[in-house]
């Protein structure tokens, strides 16, 4: 297959589990298990068909007759019917009652519901897992100080735990999301050809309890608790892009973790995992690029220009049903599930394997702090006589001063020896290192942090108890 496109979905980023329910296998074992569906609510609500066409169908349920069906759409130039035909070729008795009332959307759209619902839950599972080791990270650095940012400018302090609650935090919104997504996709149910349902009017004579109750057993038994109320051949194309936008709210999380991150390798404080023979650049042996969270960052950004297919496409469908649906959702649904699988399983990759370097980020603290504790300082000399004016104009002129040492000749900052060797502040070193301490300039970071971890993620795992601990090889 070297001389034939391949995508990297398939060679390098999803998983087989996630590739496995957008593959062609999984969507023609569905559509048998709908025909299947159609066949024994159509039976018990009185339709002539026997339990032995029924018997006949499910014993070739899962054994599919590719060959056949492919020559067969050679033929007529029609997915469904090449299809139908290939089962009845396997099940002479039933051929005449497959498919029977329906059109191609009730196997197509159907299917399409049936495996985003999967999917969400695999994305649902992977992302309950990164939250966790996200909260595990948080709990266990909520105490250490570090250097919190505004504009990208150094700010308050924070904790490195506090930090992590804010990505683990947005995820927790994009979960919420999830769940409310998958809590509410319906079926399309079987609405015929317009979504009149004019095919089950004739073949139930006109009985609509009996249309009803057709509609309810398909959904049971494939799982669902209901159809849509009302459509046309199709249902409508804004589920796509309501789907979409909770994967899309998942890598813009991802996408602010994986940047922040990135700037933070940058900053030496902190590091995604590196591997012992893991190489960094083909020129430079020294390096050590942030190059699984540069990946998510590209990943997110696919995933997040994706949404706009199906915002076009729901916007411009005509009337009951166009065709230029198809082969866009084809592609962007699947491809949108595979990379926020992958971004999910670079995340569990990732957050397994954090690593804080706490040397270095208390070195950036005390480059900054003396200017933060600036205020405190003036108290404590206000306290042993100073005047609180002249004290501030001298905060001012040495601050300038300091800043000028690191911004413009590169040396390190000396506001601390300027303020002791000011006789007007009144105090020595051992006074205002008093004052410096980083724990004292961290407001309730920790706090903070034990609360979300018990009141929020505590909650979500103990409800997911049972898919917790997954872990995630990458292929590069």
């Amino acid at each position: 297959m070297n001389d034939h496109y391949v995508s990297p979905f398939s060679t390098r980023y999803a998983s087989d589990e996630m590739q496995y329910l957008f593959s062609a296998d999984k969507k023609f074992h569905t559509w048998r298990r709908l025909w299947i569906a159609l066949a024994k609510a159509e039976k018990e609500l009185g339709l002539p068909i026997t339990q032995a066409q029924i018997d006949q169908l499910e014993r070739f349920r899962d054994d599919i007759n590719y060959d056949v069906a492919i020559r067969r759409e050679k033929e007529c130039r029609h997915d469904v019917m090449s299809h139908v035909y290939a089962y009845g070729v396997q099940c002479p008795d039933a051929a005449g009652i497959i498919h029977l009332g329906a059109t191609s959307c009730y196997v197509g759209d159907n299917t399409d519901v049936v495996i985003m619902r999967e999917a969400l839950v695999l994305v649902r599972r992977k992302l309950v897992n990164v939250i966790a080791l996200l909260a595990d990270f948080a709990m266990q650095y909520r105490d250490m100080p570090a250097l919190a940012y505004t504009h990208l400018q150094p700010a308050q302090l924070t904790t490195v735990g506090k930090r992590a609650t804010l990505w683990a935090n947005e995820l927790v919104m994009d979960l919420e999301d999830l769940e409310h997504r998958i809590d509410g996709l319906r079926l399309l149910g079987s609405k015929g050809t317009t979504g009149t349902q004019a095919s089950f009017v004739e073949l139930f004579g006109g009985d609509r309890e009996k249309i009803r109750r057709l509609e309810e057993l398909i959904a049971g038994d494939l799982g669902f608790d209901s159809v849509v109320p009302v459509s046309g051949q199709t249902y409508s194309r804004k589920v796509d892009f309501q789907v979409l936008s909770v994967l899309s709210g998942i890598a813009q999380s991802a996408s602010k973790f994986a940047n922040d991150l990135r700037i933070l390798q940058n900053f030496k404080e902190m590091e995604e995992p590196f591997e012992s023979q893991q190489i960094g650049s083909s020129a430079m042996p020294y390096k050590r690029n942030p190059m699984r969270s540069e990946r998510i960052s590209a990943l997110s950004r696919y995933v997040i220009i994706d949404l706009l297919n199906p915002a076009f496409t729901s916007a411009t469908q005509w009337f009951e049903r166009t065709l230029d649906d198809s082969a866009n959702k084809r592609i962007a649904v699947a491809e949108g599930f595979l990379a926020v699988d992958a971004i999910l399983n670079i995340m569990l990759n990732v957050c397994d394997g954090l690593v804080v370097y706490p040397k270095v980020v208390r070195q950036r603290i005390m480059r900054e702090l003396p200017f933060m504790a600036t205020e405190n300082i003036m108290m404590q000399a206000v306290k042993k006589g100073g005047n609180r004016q002249e004290l501030h104009e001298r905060l001012r002129v040495h601050s300038i001063a300091a800043g000028k040492v690191v911004k413009e000749e590169g040396g390190d900052n000396d506001l601390i020896e300027r303020i002791c060797a000011d006789p007007a502040f009144g105090l020595d070193k051992a006074e205002i290192d008093a004052l410096l301490d980083p724990a004292a300039f961290t407001g309730l970071s920790a706090v903070q942090t034990e609360e979300f971890v018990r009141e929020v993620v505590t909650p979500i795992l103990a409800r997911y108890k049972d898919v917790l601990g997954e872990k995630a090889e990458l292929s590069v």
